[in-house]
């Protein structure tokens, strides 16, 4: 009889890319009020794609142009992300979850968690137990976040019209 962890892991692993797949494809949809749609809309299809194939063949992070894209992704991702946080450091008024490129930036980090995550699992698919208890976390992350935006109306209030018109 195989241990727990040996039935479930896959299970989870592929929940988690669901997940992860889904997440990025609403942010993806989501961004279509921003003045800067286009731009966003592609910063979270490529992640939802190529999160999507993981979800569908695990081994697909072994594949030269999987690793290729998902690499190019995270560098641009990662470089953007610290344009943002230098600017957030010197320009923040409010909370960082007030303001538009605060928002932006913890996108990034998520995509840049998540494909981190998924890059470093091509050795072994499913993972160790600590690389799948970061993936539940991080699959969690960005639904509970959105679910405490949209109840915490005081959050919401000072957010620019498009960011209150799309849900």
């Amino acid at each position: 009889m195989a241990p727990a962890e040996g039935r479930w892991a896959p299970a989870l692993w592929r929940a988690c890319h669901g997940l992860m797949s889904a997440f990025f494809a609403l942010a993806a949809v989501v961004q279509v009020n921003d003045p800067d749609a286009g731009l966003w809309m592609v910063v979270y299809t490529i992640p939802a794609v190529l999160t999507l194939l993981v979800g569908l063949n695990p081994l697909v992070t072994g594949n030269l142009i999987w690793k290729s894209v998902s690499a190019i992704h995270m560098f641009v991702c990662i470089v953007w992300a610290v344009g943002l946080a230098h600017y957030l450091l010197f320009h923040t008024q409010r909370n960082i979850l007030h303001e538009e490129e605060g928002r932006e930036l913890f996108g990034l980090v998520i995509i840049t968690a998540w494909m981190s995550l998924c890059h470093s699992s091509s050795k072994n698919p499913v993972g160790g137990r600590i690389q799948l208890a970061l993936a539940i976390v991080i699959a969690l992350f960005p639904f509970t976040s959105w679910v405490y935006i949209y109840v915490n109306k005081e959050m919401r209030s000072s957010w620019p019209t498009h960011c209150k018109t799309v849900i």
